[in-house]
This record gives structure tokens, C-alpha cells and sequence, in this order.
């Protein structure tokens, strides 16, 4: 199914990855991160992302269709830069698909794509990507020179990594900020669509939703943990409170 995006609004995208690894740590088919994407739906949100990792630790494969067929909001496919997702990605064709990099010794993603390292490797990846309908992201820092690599690239979106910032205090918080928001600007001046998203929380969401050129956050693991509190349509309707509040 697809979703006609209204441009005026600051999306959500909610990361239901971690509905999955509860599921998993026992193993059977409880919680199903379809109902995650389903109440989502119902509350809100305006699209669904999920990571498909290499160790398939939390959605798996099987899982995406199931996912674009519970529900009419647009799937974005978070997947590393390696020829086994690119055939993923093709088969089911997600609305959009971002590339991370990734460890396997790693709890989360800890940091951007090395775009501009790794252009030779992307290159053809996102072509192919794009040839399929599918539109493509970069998870990148929000730094001038991956900025730089995803206009060469060619990528019609770049997800800017908000983890420095989260964990940042004070003025060094202050300097975080202003550099996603001068990111952000000069994605957008050059036909980039700017994304954020990692580590955003109710306490630290609205300055980030308040940069006006970003046009979707993307937050999985800070809402999962508080369903766990006040229920998924709860946590999620709270998010999008903060967000609509921030962009007045």
C-alpha cells in the first residue's frame, strides 16, 4: 500500500525494530511489531521504519511484508550498504530505503555513514535503489563533507545522526544544535530533503523539531521503551504533541 505525504508536516516515522527483539529474546510471535505498526497507524504516525540487520536480531525478513500490508503508511527499510539487502530492498520494494552502517558487535547504530569514504561502494547501491522507485537515504553526521558526498551521490534525502547532540549538556548541546540546523539549511538549499533521528526523547525532541527545513524524524527505541509504561498510542500521540508544538 502507499501514503500520500502531506509536505506541510513534520513526519514521524516510528522504529518498531525493538517490538521485535522482545519478540525474539523468547522467541515465538509475541509482541508481533505489526500490531506496533498497526497502533501507530491509528495514533498518527506517518511512517513505519524498520532495520533489517545482517543478524536479523530483530525484524526479520519476513516481517516487511507483513508490515506493508498491515497498514497504508509508507515503510522505510533501514539496510546496510551490501548486495544481500540490495536484492531485499528490490524484492519489496519499501516507500524508502536508508543505508547505515553497521557492526555486528554493535547494540544500536552508533554513529552516520561514511558516504564520502565509501562512494565507489554506494554509488551503484543507490542507483539501483532509485532505478527501483524507491527513495533513497543517507544516515549521515552532520558534517560538510558527508553532506558534500550525498550531493555527489545523488541521494534525495539524508538522515542527520542526532546522537551527539542527545548526549551533549549545556553549551556543547547548544553547538550540536546549531550544526544540524546550518546542515539542515544547506541540505535543503541544494535540493537535499534533511531527516533526523537517534537517541530523540520527549526532553530533547522540540529544538530539533523546531529547525524548520526538516521535514521527518525518524525515533524508535526512546517510544518502545515508554510503551512499556503508558502503551504504544500513548507514547506515540506524546511525540507527536512535542513535535507539533515546536513547529507552532
Amino acid at each position: 500500500m502507499t501514503s500520500v505525504l502531506n509536505p506541510a508536516r513534520l513526519r514521524l516515522g516510528v522504529n518498531i525494530d525493538h517490538v521485535a527483539t522482545i519478540r525474539n529474546a523468547r522467541g515465538g510471535e509475541h509482541p508481533d511489531p505489526v500490531r506496533a505498526a498497526q497502533i501507530v497507524a491509528s495514533v498518527g504516525g506517518d511512517g513505519i521504519t524498520a532495520h533489517l540487520r545482517e543478524d536479523r536480531r530483530h525484524i526479520r525478513d519476513e516481517d516487511l511484508a507483513r508490515i506493508q500490508a498491515a497498514t497504508n503508511l509508507p515503510l522505510n527499510l533501514e539496510m546496510a550498504a551490501t548486495e544481500e539487502m540490495l536484492e531485499i530492498a528490490l524484492r519489496h520494494k519499501p516507500h524508502a530505503a536508508c543505508i547505515v552502517p553497521e557492526r555486528r558487535e554493535e547494540r544500536t547504530t552508533e554513529g552516520g555513514l561514511d558516504a564520502a569514504g565509501q562512494h565507489n561502494r554506494l554509488a551503484p547501491i543507490i542507483a539501483r535503489l532509485k532505478d527501483a522507485g524507491i527513495r533513497v537515504s543517507l544516515f549521515i553526521a552532520p558534517e560538510m563533507r558527508q553532506l558534500d558526498a550525498a550531493i555527489r551521490l545523488g541521494a534525495p534525502v539524508v538522515e542527520f545522526h542526532t546522537g551527539e547532540y542527545a548526549h551533549a549538556e549545556g553549551e556543547a548541546r547548544a553547538v550540536e544544535l546549531k550544526r544540524l540546523a546550518d546542515m539542515a539549511a544547506l541540505a535543503a538549499r541544494n535540493g537535499i530533503e534533511p531527516h533526523a533521528g537517534h537517541g530523540l526523547t520527549y526532553d530533547n525532541v522540540q529544538p530539533i523539531a523546531a529547525i524548520p527545513q526538516i521535514a521527518e524524524l525518524n525515533i524508535g527505541h526512546y517510544l518502545i521503551g515508554e510503551a512499556v509504561f503508558v502503551g504504544l498510542e500513548q507514547a506515540v500521540q506524546r511525540m507527536r504533541d512535542l513535535m507539533d508544538a515546536a513547529r507552532g
